[in-house]
Order: structure tokens, then sequence, then C-alpha cells
């Protein structure tokens, strides 16, 4: 839509290529914005997970038995909230729930439901479980130290990611600016999308300065996802 706009203004179809070759990047910038917020829900949920089969197992249930009500409870949940929570066991759930229910290798499903972005606490989940099993250790007490050290985790990620708030802010800020020097052109009458379009020197300003722009939100962007760790 901006770009047919822009079009029209400046009587070009050059907008609306670079509108219409930009679709698929919105596209991948939107998947990946649904993927880290499905990571971070599966993270809770693991979360969630650990401090319910803590309460469980504390309350006499055995570990089989307490796993399976602690993800039923999940399911339980989701389904009231009108969605899908699966305590993080994603496609593993099934195979997960069968080994606790006919004595398999819990540890061995955990592991295989950790691969799922987001679930990787299912890891010291499966350590524990182990531990618990193998050496008689008091599995509760782990999972009560487990979920504090994911959500230590968890917290710790949040303020990280409001610290760098005001960055990602200011880089698009600054991708803004053309745009706002464009308008005020505009304003004093100076013509610019005639002079971006319709020239040469100015097609080449155009694509020399959309190749800097793109560049440096890039560059930006990728500094902060190094810092958040992805």
């Amino acid at each position: 839509m901006g770009g047919a706009a822009v079009g029209l203004l400046g009587e070009s179809v050059v907008p609306l290529v670079v509108g219409v070759a930009g679709v698929p990047l919105a596209g991948r910038v939107r998947r990946a914005r649904e993927a880290a917020r499905a990571r971070d829900r599966r993270a809770d949920e693991v979360i969630a997970l650990c401090g319910t089969l803590a309460g469980e197992v504390r309350a006499g249930r055995q570990p089989g038995q307490a796993l399976r009500t602690a993800a039923e409870a999940g399911a339980q949940a989701g389904s009231e909230a009108g969605g899908g929570v699966d305590r993080g066991l994603g496609g593993a759930r099934a195979g997960v729930l069968a080994a606790a229910r006919f004595g398999g290798d819990v540890p061995g499903a955990l592991r295989g439901a950790a691969r799922e972005p987001g679930a990787e606490g299912l890891r010291g989940l499966a350590a524990c479980w182990r531990v618990a099993v193998d050496r008689g250790a008091g599995l509760a007490a782990g999972l009560e130290r487990l979920e504090g050290a994911l959500r230590a985790e968890r917290d710790q990620r949040a303020d990280l990611r409001a610290q760098l708030a005001g960055a990602r802010s200011t880089a698009l800020m600054l991708a803004g600016l053309p745009v706002l020097g464009l308008l005020l052109g505009a304003a004093l009458g100076a013509e610019p999308l005639r002079v971006l379009l319709h020239t040469g020197s100015g097609l080449g300003c155009l694509v020399v300065g959309g190749l800097f722009e793109g560049a440096g939100v890039w560059w930006a962007l990728r500094i902060m996802r190094k810092a958040e760790g992805r």
C-alpha cells in the first residue's frame, strides 16, 4: 500500500516494484516475531511444568504419575483458555507421557522434546529425573531448584530486552529520517520524488541510499540479536 501511494504521488512504478519486492522480507520478519513469541511461551510452559511437577511429587505421587498429572493439567488449562498449552512438550508430548505411563525412557523422551526452540529447560528436567531414579535423590528439591534457575534466566532475558528497547527504537527512528527528509523537501517545494524517480542521478542516489539504509538497519538489528543471544 505504501509503495503504491508513493508511486502515485511520484508518477513512477519504481516504488510499487520495491514494495512488491519487500513483501517476502516483511513476511520473514513477521514469521521471526511469531517464532520468538512461541519460543518465549514454550519456555514459560516448561517453567510451569517444573513447578507443577514438584508440587505433585511433594504431594506423594510417584514421578510417572506426577508427570502425567502435570502435563494433563497444562492441557486442561490450555483448553479452558482457548489455547494449546502443552507444558513445553510440543510434538513429543505423547511420547513423554507414554514413557511415563509404561516405565519407558522418560529422560530420553524429555531430551527429545528439548530440541524444540524454547524447551531447552527440559534437558534439566531430564537430568533431575535420571538422578532421582538412578540414585534415589529427591526429585522435588531438584525440580524446585531447576524452576528457580529457569525463572532467573527468563527474568535476565526480559531485563536485557528492556535495556535494548531504547537502542532498537533509536535505530528505527534513524531509519525513518530519510522519509522525514523527503517530507521536508516536498514542503519546501523541491519536489524530491520527481528528482529521485525521474532523473538518472536521483535514481542512483536512491539505489545507493537504499542499500546503505538496509545495511545499516540489518547491522543494528544483528548487533541487538547477538546481544540477546539469538
